[in-house]
């Protein structure tokens, strides 16, 4: 057993504690260590601690202080058991205990005072106190099993409550998908779609990604964006714009003022200044075989006919917030019936193409893609067997979150 402490208190019984160790025998299991936080201002009562738990086979490492003073430095960070007195020259009772409750955020804390009052050691076990221990009242084999279980029980404690907060966090991360994955519109749209989203596999939130598809007036619009950066803030501002953009379309304004009208919304809602979106935006008037396309910091669109896979071409704008009131030209390509266009976020383009630092980017999207394709794979089935194949030339589960939105011209449903 090792010992630190603010002053000195007498010797630390380091031989008798190995050769208790020592003398559990090969046979029976090793007790883990516990490091102590010793809140004591008498010497003798703290010499007394330190000789029953030499006596045992607990491994002990003690840290002790005279008040909460000094406790207060020591506390913060502390993991292990915290063995309090509760009259100290500074501080005492139950004000004392919360004091320290409150300070002692990963460490189990155990009273043990010279007062014997039993309405004081429920009180003490009801503000939080692992255990209440009487001076006098213990020997070694106890305060040792005391201060084991209580760390035990403190690491079940904190298991629990990291347990509810993930719980939590999941019911967040379902309503947050249900915002950025919509039912999209597109029941009067000659246009049908099959829709995938899979988080990336450090995360537990949802990212910035969204999509969605409304028909109006005649006109089919499609949309995939990616806002930047990962966690709830940008999840949120993910929904606000897909929400937003909806809301815009089925208002009736016009396709030309649609993203402008977004880019307002995003500077406007953005808990940062320097948060932006990338976006792509199709547009497919009905009996049409031309699209419309604007294209702000996003990966291209790839379009599938015939077996072959070709790289929508646009001229690339800044994404939308970085340079606001900017403005893009629209540009057209062909759209013929029975085929299919993909958009996609950049979870896919920057996986590793075989390892690091060579990313897929978009020509090897469009390899892998090329490659299923050719292996017979139906349109229904391509997002997953996409995203399986960049898996395997990333080496394992990709880092970002992959949003795909395919629409097919035309194809029965």
């Amino acid at each position: 057993m090792s010992v630190t402490r603010s002053e000195s208190a007498g010797p630390a019984g380091a031989d008798r504690a190995g050769e208790a160790a020592a003398a559990a025998g090969p046979g029976e299991p090793r007790v883990s260590s516990v490091d102590v936080l010793l809140i004591e201002d008498d010497a003798q009562d703290a010499f007394l601690v330190e000789e029953l738990l030499a006596d045992t086979a607990l491994e002990c490492r003690i840290t002790w202080v005279r008040t909460l003073g000094e406790a207060r430095g020591a506390i913060p960070g502390f993991r292990g058991c915290i063995l309090l007195d509760l009259n100290l020259p500074d501080a005492g009772g139950m004000d004392l205990l919360r004091t320290v409750l409150d300070s002692a955020d990963s460490a189990a804390v155990v009273v043990l005072t010279g007062l014997d009052d039993e309405h004081e050691g429920v009180a003490a076990v009801a503000a939080g106190a692992q255990d209440y221990l009487v001076k006098g009242q213990v020997d070694g084999s106890l305060l040792a099993r005391s201060l084991r279980y209580s760390v035990e029980r403190q690491r079940a404690d904190e298991n629990a409550r990291q347990l509810r907060e993930a719980e939590l966090y999941a019911r967040e991360n379902m309503r947050l998908e249900r915002g950025l994955l919509p039912q999209v519109l597109l029941d009067s749209s000659p246009l049908s779609h099959r829709t995938f989203y899979r988080p990336g596999r450090k995360r537990a939130l949802v990212g910035g990604d969204f999509y969605d598809a409304v028909e109006k007036d005649g006109t089919t619009h499609v949309i995939v964006g990616d806002v930047s950066g990962h966690g709830p803030d940008e999840a949120a501002l993910g929904v606000q714009l897909r929400i937003a953009w909806r809301a815009l379309v089925m208002g009736g304004v016009a396709e030309g003022a649609l993203l402008p009208a977004l880019e307002e919304i995003l500077v406007s809602e953005r808990t940062q200044e320097e948060m932006y979106a990338t976006l792509c935006q199709i547009s497919l008037d009905n009996g049409g075989e031309r699209a419309r396309i604007r294209l702000f910091g996003h990966p291209p669109p790839l379009l599938i006919e015939a077996g072959k896979v070709e790289e929508v071409c646009a001229s690339p704008h800044p994404p939308l917030g970085v340079f606001p009131d900017s403005e893009a030209d629209v540009e057209e390509f062909a759209f013929p019936r029975g085929a299919t266009l993909m958009l996609y976020t950049d979870g896919l383009v920057d996986a590793y193409d075989g390892g690091p630092p060579d990313r897929l980017e978009v020509a090897g999207l469009r390899r892998i893609l090329t490659g299923v394709i050719d292996s017979g794979t139906s349109i229904v089935d391509l997002p997953e067997r996409v995203v399986d194949e960049a898996e395997r030339y990333n080496g394992g589960p990709l880092q970002d979150d992959v949003a795909m939105l395919l629409v097919t011209h035309g194809s029965t449903r």
